[in-house]
């Protein structure tokens, strides 16, 4: 799936990544591939995502929103 993590100022990543994981506003999820379609509202905390090639990244967030539709996931933060 494709991942798009943007915030007002830059693009942070915009690639491939097997899984995400979100803060949301009711505890935190995880995405996977084929996942169904979504909108939430996101708390401050870390996104995880984990690439192809099996790296760990993290980006903190204070807030945001994604968006899950047809294998991208949009996030946008803060």
């Amino acid at each position: 799936m494709t991942l798009e993590l943007i915030s007002s100022h830059e693009i942070l990543f915009k690639g491939e990544a097997e899984s995400v994981t979100l803060p949301g506003a009711l505890g935190s999820f995880t995405v996977l591939k084929n996942h169904a379609p979504l909108i939430s509202v996101l708390q401050a905390g870390d996104v995880k995502y984990r690439t192809p090639e099996g790296a760990e990244k993290k980006v903190a967030i204070k807030g945001g929103l994604v968006d899950v539709d047809n294998n991208v996931v949009a996030v946008c933060v803060y």
